[in-house]
């Protein structure tokens, strides 16, 4: 049934489909990556939001029933990305996602969302910190206007 839930919530992602994104997840669910820590229905509008702007490419792969492989291409302010992901996957009783910890190279990521900035300063804990709070408040500006 996990392997189940991951397959859907990427197919979900490459169909920009964030309704059924959220679906995937339990009302409790948490989400941590370099980019956003989160909990509850900030997760399922968090994808929400990411799949609003459309335009990602998704491919995954589904390593075992908690752990899946993926990388989106998209474009961020105008510059393309490539990010390679790893997910780690919890789940509850009823097969929903109730943690979910994603990594990747943030300063590969920042030197190509960021530009010269983040090429310069990406590894820093300082330019971490600033893109997690900007993350953050771009979230709540996106549910203040539902």
């Amino acid at each position: 049934m996990s392997a189940e839930t991951i397959r859907r919530l990427y197919e979900a992602f490459s169909a920009h489909d964030g309704e059924a994104m959220a679906a995937c997840y339990a009302p409790d669910a948490r989400f941590d990556d370099p980019v956003f820590t989160l909990a509850g229905s900030d997760v399922g509008d968090m994808w929400r939001m990411l799949t609003e702007r459309g335009g990602a490419r998704i491919a995954y792969e589904i390593v075992d029933e908690h752990h899946a492989r993926w990388t989106a291409d998209y474009e961020l302010d105008g510059r393309p990305v490539h990010n390679e992901i790893a997910s780690a996957f919890d789940f509850d009783a009823e097969g929903r996602i109730a943690a979910q910890v994603d990594t990747f190279d943030f300063g590969r990521w920042a030197a190509q969302a960021l530009g010269w900035k983040g090429r310069l300063l990406g590894w820093t804990p300082f330019v971490r910190s600033a893109v997690h709070k900007q993350a953050a408040a771009r979230l709540a500006r996106w549910q203040q206007r539902r």
